[in-house]
Order: structure tokens, then C-alpha cells, then sequence
């Protein structure tokens, strides 16, 4: 049946939640931390006169340039990216590289945060920070460098797709692509350290970690998208997963915007999902590729036109329900909330000295589990972006067909 769980679903769910429950318990990422934090802390302590030395090559052109590359390989760049990755007709790959983003912004924010390791210090070094996405990067911890991680993920993935999907290609184009992958991975990596936003072991770990998460996603990418377009109960687990990997998330040492990033594209993959299972055989298989006849330029464009402005209604839309409709639902079920942002009028010593004195059943039933204060903004984010994702996939290819696009 559809709501049955198989059982390697059962066992990650059931794996992910003992390790919520035994990290509550023995108080495991605090113990972690106290073992690996020292020593990373000595170690960018130790690499400031490095640091230092790269900076010694500051010139307004290698400004531009590592700060444009940093752009490039950013977050923000990606999920405008890969939207018209969808549209273009390339869907295996905008699926596959949207899952394994979000599979690496949990896994390095999970890292950045567990270990709660300082940046290199500013002064001396000189932190240059010319966007708002940098400023707030430059708020999280240090160790691994994301930008490395998600470069050596997504472009070598990108690479073995190429090399693994199209027709034949000669040795001498693989090596030109390999070497340009090599370059951009180069110049990522030196960017960091000269704009003063990471050690050498911050980027010595990304890259680390990018091609250890690189090398487990090729081993499991295909049964990964056969799962999502044909697998059983996909959207229930995926429910169910996404859930625990909130609470799964380790707590810093201080707040940092790094759990808002994995809220944020965890409802990305989600929407991808969701809205995946309900339009693959319908759109998916029969979806044309850009420069072809079928989908020439002009289409494409107004695909892009019409599709942005879709998802970004659909964003709007999303976030305005969720701010009304999860401070009811918390209400409802006596779950303490309050929010950092979205909702300024929740504040905890107000939901404190608000609460009733004649509480309901449910609020009752809930009262009976420890209390803890939560940040509605988590969910209120998860719903915006995880209704912005299935627009992608859903909703906008639906309107495309109405308008003939």
C-alpha cells in the first residue's frame, strides 16, 4: 500500500531519529565539539600569517575577480539557475543537482555548525564582503568552506553527467572540460582565502568533504531519481524525513544564518519532490530540449519569463498563508513559538503571559511534552520555498502548456 513503509525507509528514519534522541540524551554535539573545536581553532590561528601573505597580492582587478567567482558558485546563483535548467528541458539533471545541493548545504551547514569553528580574524585580515549573501556568510562559522563543498559537487557532477549522457566525446574535450572544472575549483578556493572569508583548512575540508559527498552520490543517484518519479510513498517519506532532519540539525554555539540556508533548500528538494510525483509522466518524458524544434529560443525566453513570474507569485503566496496559518496551528496544539522575523509580534515573554488559563484538549495532551520554545520562521521558510520548488516543477509547466510554451 502507498502508506507502507519499505524497509530501508523505515531503517533511515529510524537511524536518523535514534540519533536525535541518543545526541539529546549524552549530549553529543557538545562532546564532539569540545574534541575537534580546539584544535581548528588553532589550526586558522596558526594559517593567519599565510592568510596574510596571499593578501599581500591585493589589487582592485583580483578583488573583482574572486568576487565575482564567489557569485558564481553562490547559493543565490544556483537557485536561479536551476529553474531554467527545468524549463530547458534538461530534467534528470536539474533534479539530480537541486537534490545533491541540498544534500550538500545540509551536510557542510551540519558541519559548519557541529563544530562551531571561528573564521580567520578581521583585522588582521582584510574581510572583503561587497553582498549582502556574503555579509550574511561571513556571520557563519568557518570550517568547511561551502562555496569549495558545492563547487566540487555540483561541477564534477555536472561534468559526469556530460561525459556519461550525451553521445560519444573525444579524449581531448574531456580533458579541456576536466581541466576548466580543476580551474574553477582553483580559483574558489584562493578566492576564499584572499577575500578573508576562510583559513586553508576551511577550503582544505570542502573540497574534503565535496568529493567525498561527490563519490556517494554517484553510487546512488540512479536509484535516487527512480525512487522520486516512481517509487512508492515518496511524498510521505520525504515528509517524514524532512521533519526529522530539523530537529536532527546540531545547535550551534551561537546563532548563525546557517540553519535558515538548510530550512530553506530542505523545502526546495521537498517542493522538487512533491511536485515531481504528481507531473513527471505527464510533462517529463514529453518535455522538449532548448535549440531544438520544438523549443526554439523565443519559447524558452518566454517560458523564462512566464515561469519567474509564476514561482515568484507562488513565493509570495506561500509565505503570506504560512505566517497566518502555522501561529494558528502552534496555538492550537499548546506548541510555545516565536518568531525571530516574519511575525514581529511573537515574542516569547508575550506567548507566556498570553497563554490561557483554560486550555483545550489538544493543548492539554501537548502540555504533557517537555517545552520548548520554537522558531516559527523555520517552518514559515520551509513553506515558502518548498511551494516556490513544486511551482517549478508543477504549476509553471502547467501554465506553459496554457499559453502553448
Amino acid at each position: 500500500m502507498e502508506t507502507d513503509f519499505s524497509s530501508w525507509q523505515a531503517l533511515m528514519l529510524s537511524f536518523i531519529l535514534g540519533w536525535v534522541v541518543a545526541s539529546s540524551l549524552f549530549d553529543l554535539t557538545k562532546r564532539i565539539r569540545s574534541w575537534v573545536q580546539p584544535w581548528v581553532g588553532r589550526q586558522v590561528l596558526a594559517e593567519t600569517p599565510s592568510i596574510l601573505r596571499i593578501q599581500k597580492l591585493q589589487h582592485p582587478f583580483l578583488d573583482k575577480l574572486f568576487t565575482v567567482v564567489s557569485c558564481v558558485v553562490s547559493v543565490p546563483f544556483y537557485t536561479g539557475f536551476l529553474p531554467i535548467l527545468f524549463w530547458s528541458g534538461h530534467g534528470r539533471l536539474a533534479r539530480q543537482m537541486t537534490l545533491l545541493m541540498a544534500f550538500c548545504d545540509y551536510i557542510g551547514n551540519c558541519i559548519k555548525d557541529l563544530v562551531s569553528a571561528p573564521r580567520p580574524s578581521s583585522p588582521p585580515v582584510r574581510r572583503l564582503t561587497v553582498t549582502d549573501d556574503e555579509k550574511q556568510h561571513a556571520m557563519e562559522y568557518g570550517l568547511p568552506s561551502s562555496h569549495a563543498l558545492n563547487t566540487v559537487c555540483l561541477t564534477g557532477y555536472f561534468l559526469h553527467y556530460v561525459v556519461t549522457s550525451g553521445g560519444p566525446i573525444d579524449a581531448i574535450t574531456i580533458a579541456v572540460m576536466f581541466a576548466t572544472v580543476f580551474l574553477l575549483v582553483t580559483l574558489v578556493a584562493i578566492g576564499r582565502i584572499y577575500l578573508g572569508m576562510h583559513s586553508l583548512i576551511d577550503v582544505g575540508a570542502g573540497i574534503t568533504f565535496g568529493l567525498l559527498i561527490l563519490a556517494f552520490w554517484l553510487s546512488v543517484h540512479d536509484y535516487v531519481d527512480n525512487f522520486i518519479i516512481s517509487g512508492q510513498n515518496v511524498a510521505s517519506f520525504s515528509t517524514c524525513l524532512s521533519f526529522l532532519l530539523c530537529f536532527a540539525y546540531p545547535t550551534p554555539e551561537i546563532p548563525t544564518p546557517s540553519f535558515e540556508f538548510h530550512a530553506a533548500f530542505t523545502g526546495v528538494a521537498y517542493g522538487i519532490i512533491v511536485g515531481l510525483q504528481q507531473t513527471y509522466h505527464i510533462y517529463d518524458p514529453e518535455s522538449p530540449r532548448i535549440f531544438t524544434a520544438q523549443l526554439p529560443l523565443l519559447i524558452f525566453l518566454g517560458r523564462v519569463l512566464v515561469g519567474i513570474a509564476t514561482i515568484l507569485t507562488v513565493k509570495f503566496c506561500s509565505k503570506a498563508i504560512a505566517k497566518w496559518l502555522l501561529p494558528v496551528v502552534c496555538n492550537t496544539f499548546g506548541i510555545p513559538i516565536v518568531s525571530s522575523c516574519y511575525v514581529p509580534s511573537l515574542k516569547a515573554s508575550e506567548n507566556a503571559k498570553n497563554k490561557p488559563e483554560n486550555i483545550g484538549y489538544l493543548q492539554r495532551v501537548f502540555s504533557l511534552f517537555p517545552q520548548k520554545v520554537y522558531d516559527v520562521d523555520t517552518g514559515i521558510r520551509f513553506i515558502q520555498y518548498a511551494g516556490l520548488a513544486w511551482s517549478v516543477v508543477d504549476l509553471a509547466p502547467t501554465v506553459f502548456r496554457y499559453f502553448s510554451l
